[in-house]
């Protein structure tokens, strides 16, 4: 069972205690209804509950830079039912120690604005500025529901090992948009043309991650 469906489980068993006893000291008896109706209901509330707490709890705890949300400590023993399942809420999949990886999630831009495919972004990193690792790094995208974006080059995510091509100074450009960016296909990241979301993971990230000091570049848009 996962953090959140157990969760959510002690939630529903709350919820069905509070609801019982409220039912014994108001003594409903002028409106029975079957257990399995109260059990129903307990059911939708301690669901709704648990999802609710998380994501409060969630949203307490996350931290956003320049538009990226990130949760610093997820995959740590000892971390609380309530901390694990906020982590499970916002990283999708397996989540690992920070010594191992570092996750961040983006939906809107730099300014604010939600992604979408209509308008083109960019990436800036200056030199030097790559995020620091001793394995590897990724920029992922995917649509509004979180899948691969079909593209006719096939590709689905952009690292250090794609060969990205650097500017004059050392720093990269990473060309976020639907259409390929003229003279920049090497460092293009194709885009859907509606709603899309952005993750950063970084392995085995170096100590100015760890730290909370490194800041993920803004995605910034560069047409109207």
């Amino acid at each position: 069972m996962s953090i959140v469906s157990r969760w959510i489980v002690v939630s529903l068993l709350l919820a069905l205690a509070v609801r019982f006893a409220m039912l014994h000291v108001l003594e409903f008896h002028s409106h029975p209804r079957s257990i399995a109706t109260e059990v129903f209901q307990g059911l939708i509330a301690g669901g709704v509950l648990g999802c609710f707490t998380a994501d409060v709890f969630a949203r307490i705890k996350l931290t956003t830079v320049n538009g990226w949300i990130t949760l610093f400590g997820c995959g740590l023993p000892g971390n609380g039912m309530l901390f694990r399942a906020a982590c499970a809420l916002i990283f999708l999949g397996p989540v690992n120690t920070p010594q191992e990886a570092m996750y961040w999630i983006a939906r809107k831009s730099g300014a604010g604005r939600k992604l979408d495919g209509r308008h083109d972004y960019r990436m800036h990193f200056p030199p030097g500025g790559l995020p620091p690792n001793d394995a590897f790094w990724s920029l992922t995208m995917g649509d509004a529901r979180n899948r691969f974006v079909a593209n006719r080059i096939h590709r689905y995510s952009v690292s250090d090992h794609s060969g990205l091509v650097l500017n004059a100074d050392g720093s990269v450009d990473i060309y976020i948009q639907n259409t390929a960016p003229t003279g920049h296909e090497c460092n293009w990241l194709p885009a859907p043309g509606g709603k899309f979301i952005l993750w950063l993971r970084v392995y085995v990230p170096g100590a100015a991650i760890l730290d909370g000091k490194y800041e993920v570049p803004p995605i910034v848009e560069v047409n109207g």
